[in-house]
């Protein structure tokens, strides 16, 4: 876009009135163009060349002296389309992409699509605060709102960083109070793990093995490769979700990380494990879970094909059905991870220690949203406190 420059049109006579022609930029096909538009200033008959001026002063004014951002011109789903998927969205992870897009084209763009990008920004504007209030009817789930304001934010934030408009307006929204407290996040004891690995095939029973003795994310889990597994410690610098390729999200996840011994041991027994897979007209075919054990070959390979495994696949095929089987309400791959980091709490292992396990950045992650407290954590507590209580009180 070209830079705005001060203007000072004369007026002239067009027929039989005075008008004046303003440069003004247009946003138009994704892209600015500047366009020389006729602005009438009134009837010759009626005002005289000097009131002509007077008026055409009148009308550049606001236009000379007012700063004015492209977010005037450019819309909510211009913007989207145009900055915001091509800048953003491609240097997030898959699944975060696929989630943001769904919630742009199912709820914000449907919302907030042909409104600009300053009037949504404007702080005496408060159609962002009553749309997000609007949704305590839609019988949504207070995270989902939750996560709709985030994506909504991310856009507007991006905006700003290009200078669209001055301020993000998602940071003076309140979302409605939930309906209901939040929920623990679930997590299941050693035992119950133990009966779910009966239950699921190889070599998945392996995978969750896994990932509830080492809380690795299953992104991880997929992109090992026979290079990463050490004596005693896995080297995680590779995820891979649902085929999208990268590194850990975070410096603190890309590390060497120790393992008990008995994680190795299981991982190198799939190397003397084969699966017979068929039946009915094809017949039984026998797969090698492993096929190639070279240092650069995954770890966890497809069963038939050899290639990297997707995690949803998993949890619908194998630890949903067997988790039901037992009759637990809830096991997905998070699960996992919070009863591995829960089980660090139960075996008083110190908090940094379980930090450095769970390689999170800061400790209060560990503490506030993955270590849960189980009812047995709840019932050692007090009968500590009755024996402290009953030790200290005189009889």
């Amino acid at each position: 876009m070209a830079r705005r420059r001060y203007q000072n049109p004369k007026p002239k006579r067009h027929g039989n009135q005075w008008r004046i022609l303003v440069w003004k930029d247009v946003f138009e096909n994704g892209d600015w163009n500047r366009k020389r538009v006729p602005h009438v200033l009134g009837a010759v008959n009626d005002i005289g060349f000097r009131e002509a001026q007077q008026r055409a002063a009148a009308v550049m004014d606001p236009l000379n002296l007012q700063p004015r951002s492209p977010g005037v011109a450019v819309t909510f789903r211009h913007f989207v389309d145009d900055v915001y998927k091509k800048i953003f969205l491609p240097v997030q992870s898959k699944a975060h992409a696929d989630r943001y897009e769904g919630i742009l084209e199912n709820h914000l763009l449907p919302a907030f699509g042909d409104i600009a990008l300053f009037d949504l920004a404007r702080p005496t504007d408060i159609e962002v605060q009553k749309y997000f209030i609007g949704l305590k009817d839609k019988n949504l789930a207070h995270a989902s709102m939750s996560k709709m304001l985030s994506c909504f934010s991310t856009v507007m934030q991006l905006a700003v960083e290009q200078s669209y408009v001055s301020v993000n307006p998602a940071g003076n929204v309140v979302l409605p109070r939930a309906k209901v407290g939040r929920a623990p996040k679930p997590n299941i004891t050693p035992e119950q793990a133990a009966a779910v690995l009966e239950l699921v095939a190889e070599p998945y029973a392996t995978m969750i093995f896994v990932a509830v003795n080492t809380g690795l994310l299953p992104s991880e889990i997929a992109a090992l490769r026979w290079k990463d597994i050490l004596e005693d410690a896995i080297v995680i610098d590779e995820k891979c979700c649902r085929g999208d390729w990268g590194a850990p999200k975070t410096d603190a996840r890309n590390t060497v990380l120790a393992v008990s011994p008995h994680v190795i041991q299981r991982i190198h027994r799939l190397k003397e494990l084969s699966v017979v897979i068929g039946g009915g007209r094809g017949g039984y075919q026998t797969f090698k879970l492993v096929k190639r054990s070279e240092p650069d070959d995954l770890v966890f390979q497809s069963v038939r094909k050899g290639v990297v495994m997707r995690d949803n696949n998993i949890l619908s095929r194998h630890i949903k059905p067997a988790a039901r089987k037992l009759g637990i309400p809830f096991v997905n791959w998070r699960c996992f991870r919070t009863s591995f980091a829960t089980w660090m709490k139960r075996a008083g292992i110190p908090v940094r220690d379980a930090q450095g396990q769970m390689r999170h950045a800061r400790a209060s992650t560990t503490i506030d949203i993955y270590q849960q407290t189980s009812d047995e954590h709840q019932r050692d507590a007090v009968r500590k406190l009755d024996s402290f209580t009953r030790s200290t009180t005189v009889q």
